[in-house]
């Protein structure tokens, strides 16, 4: 018996045949496994065929005459075995594309030089990246998972906001570009955000969860970043002034030296490696696991309304994920069974709320949040409810009318830190605060505050709590952003 596997990793295609007795030289071998081999082993680029011992086209030959096949039924099983390959996904012909090789690499070792390292690929590390690539840095994004976008993709929580308030946009730059074009491309419909809604999840921007994260690479591509997924931090040291940070992922050890980080993990893991000060409660907002039961779910054009509550979800590190994951699934699967109805679309991960946040050189507090506090050095603005899920479900607690919170640059740095900065969920602010800062919107807004910062502390050799706020907000406005009047 023979089985083919045709897979791809690394940017390489990748053929192991896998053979139990009797093989395939025993005369009870099939003439179409021969021919399959020949076809296969034919097709492969001269660095997989140099790995994969087991396939020879002399040793087929000599096969092929051991299990007496004739020309023309070798051709046939030939072709047979190129048209399987073929519909496994491996790309043939001529109007096949080579994925780039790999250069100067030993064993899947590299070493990386860049200006910026941006650490998570989620709703605030995107647009950090892509900020600071078009500011002129030279930036490296590391995205442990699959695609771009987190919480608006692999969550499934793609109704993104809130870009508004109070009958006027306050949040723009490169995260409403990303989000306007998604619609526009995928023939949605955007709010209007001159007027002021019965309800704060009205305005809300439904996107098309599929094409989101290919238009974010895209723009990351054209502003030069250079992505790496499946790939995360596990040692980081200081270098001078800058850091040296070694990353994992399977197959491959990258040693990056960088000038500055930008932390966009959702729970400050890079800040928590430097032991710099982060804060979490013992009680924390239960995470999601969004599905569809029953009615099919229009990527672009409905909101997935079917969630359960994961109590005691925890995005900490990877045993964390699988058991959220796994209880959520377990959940859904109960639910499924009792319902009755078809599982028409689920998430492949949960979503989570909340993690660790930052001890930053400002902590923002909830009273500084529903006042519309404006802080000396405010670089973006803010907009949701006070929003805390509990295990009886959440009860928003609106914003006053004409009030619009401001994030201050220095609640994005911890505290004591250099060279370093952080955007996202895990801002500086108490447990209320944070439940509405963490919201799509305000995480895009922060995360161009961070790509611009450290972009600029980059090129001026500096930290980014030194940089001019001046030179911050000029930027910000020169790439869209809309800034706070001071």
């Amino acid at each position: 018996m023979a089985v083919f596997v045709v897979g791809s990793a690394c940017n390489i295609f990748e053929l192991w045949i896998l053979y139990v007795e009797p093989d395939l030289t025993s005369s009870s071998s099939t003439p179409a496994c021969a021919g399959m081999r020949l076809a296969c082993a034919s097709h492969l680029s001269a660095h997989a065929a140099g790995e994969l011992d087991v396939i020879n086209q002399n040793r087929n030959r000599e096969e092929m005459e051991d299990s007496h096949i004739g020309r023309r039924q070798f051709m046939q099983y030939s072709a047979a075995g190129v048209a399987l390959a073929a519909s496994s996904g491996v790309a043939l012909g001529a109007e096949s594309t080579p994925l780039p090789q790999p250069v100067g690499q030993t064993q899947g070792s590299l070493t990386t030089e860049t200006d910026v390292l941006v650490v998570g690929g989620g709703t605030a590390g995107t647009i950090a990246a892509i900020q600071a690539a078009r500011a002129g840095a030279k930036i490296l994004l590391v995205e442990r998972g699959t695609q771009l976008g987190g919480t608006t993709t692999t969550g499934g929580v793609a109704f993104p906001g809130l870009f508004d308030a109070w009958g006027k946009q306050i949040i723009a730059g490169i995260g409403w570009e990303l989000v306007k074009e998604s619609v526009e491309l995928d023939g949605g419909t955007l709010p209007d955000f001159s007027k002021v809604p019965k309800r704060h999840w009205m305005n809300q921007v439904k996107v098309n969860q599929f094409l989101y994260p290919i238009l974010a690479e895209e723009k990351c591509e054209q502003a030069g970043v250079e992505i790496a997924y499946y790939e995360s931090p596990h040692a980081i040291i200081r270098r001078g002034d800058g850091w040296m940070v070694d990353c994992t992922g399977f197959g491959t050890q990258r040693r990056v030296l960088c000038k500055q980080i930008i932390d966009c993990t959702g729970g400050a893991e890079v800040v928590g490696m430097l032991n710099l000060q982060r804060l979490r409660g013992e009680e924390r907002q239960p995470g999601s696991i969004l599905f569809s039961l029953g009615k099919p779910y229009q990527a672009g054009r409905t909101v997935i309304t079917d969630a359960l509550y994961i109590h005691g979800a925890e995005s900490t590190n990877s045993r964390t994920v699988t058991a959220a994951n796994l209880k959520g699934r377990k959940d859904l699967l109960g639910k499924l069974r009792s319902s009755k109805k078809r599982l028409m679309h689920m998430q492949p991960e949960a979503s989570f709320r909340e993690s660790y946040r930052i001890v930053g050189e400002t902590m923002i507090t909830v009273d500084d949040y529903t006042s519309g506090r404006v802080f000396k050095d405010a670089v973006s603005y803010a907009f949701y409810p006070v929003d805390l899920h509990t295990k009886s479900g959440v009860k928003p607690e609106p914003l006053t009318p004409g009030t619009v919170p401001t994030i201050p640059l220095s609640a994005l740095i911890p505290k004591g830190s250099s060279n370093i900065i952080v955007a996202g969920r895990s801002i500086s602010s108490d447990r209320l605060a944070n439940s509405g800062l963490r919201v799509q919107a305000s995480c895009m807004a922060m995360g161009q505050v961070a790509g611009a910062t450290a972009a600029l502390a980059a090129q001026q050799k500096t930290t980014p709590l030194k940089v001019a706020l001046k030179d911050i907000r000029t930027m910000l406005v020169k790439h869209g952003a809309i800034v706070p009047t001071v």
